[in-house]
């Protein structure tokens, strides 16, 4: 898949300043800007290195304001806004294009009749940025003046620079940077050119999306170095920004290795593909699923695991050491408590999405079937789930893990529900019965936990076998938008898509007890008795389902996406749906008359009195609104599932994710962003790149792709 763009876009100013780009690491860490070059954001840099991954990511390294010099004429090929509104230099005027190879941005630009390219990537496992130039065409040679920016604060601040005097000193090849005391130092480097120091605050960036957002919208950064390399045609030159003081300074060899990374992830992709000939932009979104997938440490396991066993990209395992046994069935009756696996030290998690979020329990199993299955990544979806089981608490996985270390929060009725799903798609993509087994007394004390009551009054009702969930001051759902002590949409009671997991997490119990030889008719009986109780939902006056039952209001008869689920779950091989086929249909379409868009599907009923239509403004604001009408595309999966069983039409169904094909060339290029206004022109807002986003594009392209006619 090509994006790319010319001058028609790259010269308009607010088209460029739009487009956005992204890399990753491995490690939480990441940089991303605009195609213009303007900053628009806290989280705009070079290298946000996340220190201790893959939490407390850090701006260390910002831009550099390049300046071309060619037959004794200037060329300055960046662009500010500042905050008195002026936005110079116009450096956008002389890129001439742009386009995404895999997920490097590359700049060309038009200098007279010379043109200079310039890439960006991150080194994978390692906080290590590289700039490279490239003079591709010339008559004469092109001096570069590069001054680097720098900073080092969280990237949800904003800094002041005055007065802050950060300690600067050569290094081998280059200069050390130790913004404060007990800081961690970082280095620009280079293999050909020295650096010059300089220590100048340039003052009052003017940052315009966080102005949208009711934020701090300026910012400092400081000109710590410059580099003054002069190239000759088809010469290069790469500044390295890292962490690591012994990074390998060659851009060749450090682009060759990113090059072979993400190829090694297309070619797994397509592999796991159903068609011989996946479309390109499949590829493309095989490698912006990668970006989402992080280390993270567990502490305490003490055993040391080869990362190549868990699906290193570079180091895939071999047939003998892959997930999957020979014979899974060997081993189905054994135990379930004997011969737990090995544990790894460092683990694998999902960021939810970029710039701003970690790693969320719910997002993580949400996303995981499109992360790692549609992928050819079934190592890591073991490791994520090995890494999460080992949080489980009371029944319960983890709804966040914050930035600054803290003990994670447990405030999400559906995470862990989401993981019986996520192993049950695991489980059908391998076969692979031992990762069940060793999980199984887990997954039996969530049930337990859930049957006698945990966290949060969250309890299985035994009137109706349905679960409910909540308390005031305290967001559970998937709609968890919390503003100080203000829940916008608290949902107390019992949810719709909650125990329509619920349903799906009993089924999935049951069939692992038979599947491992162990007692299924308790889980079979409590799945009976909700499906019964599910019909407590259905709204016979309406046509739809509430979407919370028994809520301190009663029953809300609110328009909302969550039933969508009551179509999609449970998996066809498990059981019975929850609603007839009739009821299904309903649900179908009046989702699809009243809630879809071209990118998902909204949160609320646009006639309902609550609807909010355009996500923006300040905190109070946009919480307000973030649930309320706001568009979820991650929704967009379960929509064109559940309508593809009610009309059994897989062309019109894999139809509805063109739009969302098509955003891969606005917003963040290549990737999806997290939700969208619920009114046109229904701009992409929230996070730029979304994990489940990304995720669930992938997998119903994939369950349906076989389905389509030639």
């Amino acid at each position: 898949m090509t994006i790319s763009f010319g001058r028609h876009l790259c010269g308009n100013a607010a088209i460029a300043t739009q487009q956005e780009w992204l890399i990753t690491n491995g490690l939480g860490s990441y940089g991303c800007g605009t195609v213009s070059g303007v900053l628009t954001r806290h989280y705009h840099g070079l290298l946000v290195a996340a220190l201790k991954p893959p939490v407390e990511r850090t701006l260390l390294v910002t831009k550099v304001n390049e300046t071309a010099t060619y037959l004794g004429q200037p060329y300055t090929l960046y662009c500010d806004r500042w905050a008195d509104g002026a936005i110079t230099p116009h450096g956008y005027l002389h890129l001439e294009s742009f386009r995404l190879e895999g997920t490097i941005p590359i700049w060309v630009y038009a200098i007279a009749d010379a043109r200079l390219e310039k890439r960006i990537w991150m080194e994978p496992g390692a906080n290590t940025t590289y700039v490279r130039y490239t003079l591709s065409r010339a008559s004469a040679p092109v001096n570069l003046d590069l001054k680097v920016l720098v900073n080092h604060r969280l990237h949800h601040h904003s800094t002041q620079g005055e007065g802050w005097q950060m300690a600067i000193a050569d290094c081998p090849q280059g200069l050390r940077i130790q913004a404060k005391d007990h800081a961690q130092p970082f280095y620009l480097l280079s293999e050909t050119a020295p650096a010059i120091p300089a220590h100048t605050w340039y003052n009052g960036y003017a940052l315009a999306v966080e102005a949208y957002r009711g934020i701090d919208p300026y910012d400092d950064h400081l000109h710590a170095a410059t580099f003054s390399p002069t190239l000759g045609q088809g010469q290069s030159f790469t500044l390295v920004a890292t962490t690591e003081a012994e990074a390998d300074r060659s851009g060749q060899s450090a682009l060759l290795r990113r090059l072979a990374y993400e190829q090694h992830l297309i070619s797994q992709g397509k592999a796991a593909q159903p068609d011989d000939q996946p479309p390109t932009w499949v590829n493309q979104l095989v490698l912006a699923a990668d970006q989402f997938i992080v280390d993270r440490a567990i502490a305490g396991l003490g055993v040391d695991t080869d990362p190549a066993d868990f699906g290193d990209p570079l180091n895939p395992p071999s047939p003998e050491t892959s997930d999957s046994p020979a014979h899974p069935q060997d081993s189905a009756a054994e135990s379930p408590d004997s011969s737990p696996l090995p544990q790894p030290t460092t683990g694998k998690t999902v960021i939810a999405g970029y710039p701003w979020f970690g790693d969320w329990g719910r997002d993580t199993m949400i996303a995981l079937p499109g992360l790692t299955f549609a992928t050819g990544r079934p190592t890591l979806a073991r490791l994520i789930l090995q890494t999460f089981a080992r949080f489980l608490d009371q029944g319960m996985l983890p709804n966040a893990f914050p930035e600054g270390g803290q003990a994670p929060h447990y405030n999400t009725v559906d995470a862990t529900l989401w993981y019986f799903e996520a192993l049950r798609a695991y489980h059908q993509a391998t076969a692979d019965t031992t990762l069940i087994k060793a999980l199984f007394p887990q997954l039996r004390e969530v049930i337990d936990w859930h049957g006698k009551g945990t966290r949060h009054s969250i309890q299985v009702d035994p009137t109706d076998g349905l679960l409910s969930a909540g308390e005031p001051g305290v967001q559970l759902t998937w709609m968890d938008a919390k503003a100080g002590d203000w829940v916008v949409t608290p949902r107390i009671g019992k949810p719709v898509e909650v125990n329509a997991l619920w349903y799906n997490a009993l089924l999935v119990m049951a069939e692992f007890a038979r599947l491992l030889g162990q007692p299924a008719e308790d889980y079979q009986t409590m799945a009976a008795q909700t499906h019964q109780g599910f019909q407590r939902f259905w709204n016979p006056e309406l046509g739809y389902c509430y979407d919370v039952l028994d809520g301190p209001n009663g029953a809300d008869p609110a328009l909302r996406p969550n039933q969508i689920f009551a179509v999609s779950l449970p998996d066809q091989a498990l059981g019975e749906p929850c609603l007839s086929l009739d009821q299904q249909r309903a649900v179908v379409d009046v989702v699809a008359q009243r809630l879809l868009t071209s990118h998902g599907l909204r949160s609320l009923d646009p006639d309902h009195p609550s609807y909010e239509g355009i996500y923006g403004g300040d905190l109070i604001q946009r919480d307000g609104a973030y649930h309320q009408g706001t568009v979820w595309s991650w929704l967009m999966g379960p929509f064109v599932q559940a309508h593809w069983r009610v009309y059994q039409d897989a062309d019109l169904a894999h139809s509805f994710l063109d739009p969302l094909i098509h955003h891969l060339h606005g917003g963040c290029l290549g990737t999806l962003s997290e939700i969208f206004d619920g009114d046109v022109p229904m701009e992409p807002r929230g996070a730029f790149a979304q994990a489940w986003s990304v995720a669930e594009v992938l997998r119903v392209s994939a369950l349906l792709r076989p389905r389509l006619k030639e």
